[in-house]
């Protein structure tokens, strides 16, 4: 079977305050998925468990996210999470703390048979 990609979606999340890159890196792929209504599951008659969910995620530090946090987000399918440096921390003008901004690439596919026809 060959992986197909069928969706790609991006997100962008923010922790304002707390400087949590699990929350900003959560927001980042609510973002992404919140803003689309897939229905391709059902479009193919796949079951939505078959979805294979890559998420990339851009932080400037990728090993403060709680990478499981991450995976119950979502309520099927099959997600995979990548964490890579990127993103931003922006410096509050008081210098007092800082905004954390992550960003989120989510690409569903399916194992599909290719059509030789």
């Amino acid at each position: 079977m060959a992986k197909t990609r069928m969706v790609t979606q991006f997100g962008m999340g923010t922790s304002i305050r707390s400087r949590n890159y699990t929350a900003a890196a959560a927001r980042a792929i609510r973002d992404a998925l919140w803003h689309n209504s897939l229905n391709v599951a059902d479009a193919f008659g796949f079951p939505k468990q078959a979805m294979l969910i890559d998420v990339e995620v851009g932080v400037q530090h990728p090993d403060a996210v709680d990478v499981a946090a991450l995976l119950d987000i979502f309520p099927y399918g099959q997600p995979s999470i990548t964490l890579v440096k990127g993103g931003l921390d922006v410096t509050k003008p008081d210098g007092s703390g800082l905004t954390v901004i992550a960003n989120a690439a989510v690409i569903v596919s399916f194992d599909m048979e290719p059509n030789h026809d």
